[in-house]
């Protein structure tokens, strides 16, 4: 099982990706493919549910183009990877019916009509604000100019290139929503009559108000309380559609997924899955961000089948994790050589061996997974197993994690060096200048960095005087941190930041008061359990003279705990932009610290829009300026925490 360092590394990791991705699908030209954008999402629901990036529809919408807000909810589908948590969904829902459409792999598109006249179209932006592309969309197929009668409204679609026109015309993209995507956003509109635009949803004016905050009118006028009323209607306005399928029991669907990927290839448009949905229109389950009687059966992530070559192992502090060597092959559009393995537990129970064939999916953007075995061939070999560390001792093997025992190893020692500069954003700080003060031995403790001075820094060979006073200005700098600070940047196996803040929140706030806790106590802290009570209780016990030699240095101090209340008591925050005092991390750990919260988004009720640039334009200095929301500048910030 992965450390909870390692786990809280790996949900920052995802975060920033999905909201990379997030941006440049929703604003530029998409980098992944739909699978493994969805790779990334399931990975960061599975680890972290509760993170607030999942709870970011869409992204700030592109600059250049004007503005306009939706008419219809542009949110988010939940989805189903396989089978069993499609029926899963199933039966939990209980539909009596299944409508099923195909998930078209393109870039969403809200088209507004007034008295049955194309006023706009609106690119997905941020789920309530887009950019109005409508001169691009008049020049798209699919797209009525006018509709019979003086109808009202907003229709919904999906703005999509055929296999054709991206072989014969643009080539030179990846894929074909990539090449969709990119011409819907061009300014001067070239290759738009080239797309093609086909609509799946419909509400009359009133249903959804954006102006207030998403209110519905009680129910929706006919045609639209039935998805194939609705279809028909769309069909007989003028509008492109994908014709529904509709089942009475879910794995009729599954069987029609089945059948569907069979024959997808041969469709003229990319798909990526089935949407199912309920039959009857549901007005409630409209209002919210990730509809619950809707979802997005997603067909299965390309996979290749390949030859393991070889397996290296990554070493970071104690751990030795496997990492797959293969033949080059072609992966969701891209040439992969390595794959993760994830620990020496997977890689026996998989029954791998070098030279044999292995299943590889593309679970994101770095380094792809080896699934499983495909195939043993004859002359295929027997991985071997690191069995000694460099320091000498004999490396543990406790299945899930393979690592070096010893207290003393210098890998372990660097690496809590490197995790004390990371836990308290100590800048300037370089892992090359770290590395010669360790192999010099002139810092092997967190006590030996508090003892750096100016002088002796600059003597390094290319170092200088005005980066060794940075260092060590910065160094000093954080002069008192919090007590999860201080016992995470000690490097305790499996003791991550989040994991301190839960035991200092449940009343072990004191250095004192987590020494003298039993394994027992500890293991009733939210989220620790019996074995990273024990690894806690361990650590303090092993770590305990370098810790109070720290102390000693009275360069570094534990604050105490907050008072009831607080300097930011009942005050929330959200950040936007660079911060150049300190990272962004920091300073939201600091307004908790002092009793404050902090937001993902800017909303009602929120305190301060912290921003160096509040004529940015930014959608959250606008959201701000129209909620009332003060905005404040860093140096404003800083006074408030008395920085």
């Amino acid at each position: 099982m992965a450390s909870d360092e390692a786990r809280k590394a790996r949900i920052g990791e995802l975060e920033r990706l999905v909201v990379h991705h997030q941006d440049l699908y929703y604003n530029g030209g998409p980098e992944l493919s739909d699978a493994e954008f969805d790779a990334l999402w399931d990975e960061l629901s599975a680890l972290a549910p509760d993170s607030p990036v999942l709870a970011r529809v869409g992204a700030d919408a592109a600059d250049g183009f004007p503005k306009a807000r939706h008419v219809l909810p542009m949110g988010s589908q939940a989805k189903a990877a396989d089978p069993e948590e499609f029926l899963a969904w199933c039966a939990k829902v209980s539909l009596p019916e299944y409508v099923v459409e195909y998930k078209l792999d393109g870039a969403s598109l809200e088209l507004q009509y007034e008295s049955g006249r194309l006023v706009r179209a609106v690119t997905r932006g941020d789920g309530s604000v887009g950019d109005d592309v409508t001169p691009n969309a008049r020049r798209m197929i699919g797209v009525p100019a006018a509709l019979p009668g003086a109808w009202s409204g907003a229709v919904r679609g999906e703005v999509v290139m055929s296999k054709a026109t991206h072989r014969d015309h643009f080539p030179d993209k990846a894929n074909c929503r990539n090449a969709a995507n990119g011409i819907m956003k061009r300014k001067d509109g070239v290759g738009a009559e080239r797309l093609e635009v086909v609509c799946y949803d419909a509400a009359p004016s009133g249903l959804y108000d954006g102006e207030s905050g998403g209110l519905f009118a009680p129910a929706p006028e006919p045609p639209f309380d039935d998805e194939l009323d609705k279809i028909a209607w769309l069909r007989a306005a003028g509008f492109e559609v994908a014709e529904p399928e509709v089942f009475a029991e879910p794995y009729e669907v599954v069987d029609y997924r089945a059948r569907v990927m069979d024959a997808r290839e041969s469709l003229p448009f990319d798909i990526d899955g089935l949407v199912v949905k309920a039959r009857k229109v549901d007005v409630d389950d409209m209002r919210r961000a990730r509809p619950e009687r809707q979802i997005a059966f997603k067909f299965p992530l390309e996979e290749a089948t390949t030859t393991l070559v070889d397996v290296e192992w990554s070493e970071s502090g104690a751990n030795y994790t496997p990492v797959g060597v293969i033949e080059p092959v072609r992966l969701a559009g891209t040439t992969v050589r390595r794959a993760s393995l994830a620990n020496l537990s997977v890689l026996r129970g998989m029954g791998l061996r070098l030279g044999a064939r292995v299943a590889v999916v593309k679970r994101g953007e770095i380094i792809p997974k080896i699934e499983g075995l495909v195939e043993d061939l004859p002359g295929s070999r027997e991985i071997p197993v690191p069995e000694t560390c460099s320091c000498g001792a004999a490396l543990a093997d406790d299945g899930t994690r393979l690592y070096c025992p010893n207290a003393a190893c210098p890998k372990k020692r660097l690496h809590r060096l490197e995790k004390w500069l990371a836990t308290l954003d100590v800048m300037e700080f370089g892992s090359t200048i770290l590395r010669r003060l360790f192999d010099s031995g002139r810092v092997t403790t967190i006590a030996d960095l508090y003892g750096l001075e100016v002088g002796e820094l600059a003597s390094y060979e290319r170092m200088g005087e005005a980066s060794a006073t940075k260092i060590v200005q910065n160094l000093r700098a954080r002069d008192r941190v919090t007590l999860a600070e201080f016992v995470a940047g000690f490097d305790i196996e499996g003791l991550g930041l989040l994991s301190m803040e839960k035991a200092q929140a449940a009343g072990f706030d004191t250095l004192e008061k987590l020494r003298a806790a039993t394994p027992e106590e500890l293991s009733g802290i939210d989220g620790f359990g019996d074995v990273m009570a024990e690894a806690l209780a361990a650590g303090l016990v092993e770590l305990r003279d370098e810790m109070d030699a720290a102390l000693a240095t009275g360069r570094i101090a534990v604050s105490a705990p907050a008072a009831s209340g607080g300097a930011l008591a009942g005050l929330s925050f959200c950040f936007t932009g660079e911060l150049t005092s300190m990272k962004r991390s920091r300073a939201q750990a600091v307004v908790k610290a002092l009793g404050g919260s902090v937001k993902s988004s800017v909303a009602k009720g929120l305190s301060y829009l912290v921003t160096n640039d509040p004529s940015s334009g930014s959608e959250k200095s606008r959201k701000a300026a129209a909620l009332g929301v003060e905005v404040i500048d860093e140096r404003a910030f800083l006074a408030m925490i008395g920085s």
